[in-house]
């Protein structure tokens, strides 16, 4: 079994969910509201609110208070050691597929 760091675990369960990935993409394109976050994704604010804090564990997003509104933007977090995972486990499963394609292809005659 492969073992993630907490900082894994966290971004891979923020990214798990379709309108966290959504709530990401909307805000590359800018700074928004809960409430306009809430309105575009056709949800309540809690119910938004809860999504954002789960990003905001993952370190994705961050918010602050102005006014009465909670403004969310990007967070610090560029998923850098995210896409280093991925990459070696791509490596292992192509490595694996490889030595597949060599049996395959080593065994072809034999019957």
């Amino acid at each position: 079994m492969v073992q993630c760091s907490g900082g894994l675990d966290d971004s891979f369960h923020a990214l798990s969910d379709r309108t966290r990935r959504g709530i990401l993409e909307r805000l590359g394109r800018g700074e928004a509201s809960i409430s306009e976050l809430a309105e575009h994704f056709d949800m309540t604010l809690t119910g938004l609110k809860k999504h954002v804090s789960v990003l905001e564990q993952a370190g994705l997003v961050t918010t602050e208070k102005v006014g009465r509104t909670r403004i969310c933007r990007l967070g610090p977090r560029r998923l850098d050691d995210e896409t280093a995972w991925i990459a070696r486990y791509r490596d292992m499963l192509e490595a694996r597929l490889d030595r597949l394609g060599e049996f395959l292809e080593n065994t072809k005659g034999e019957r």
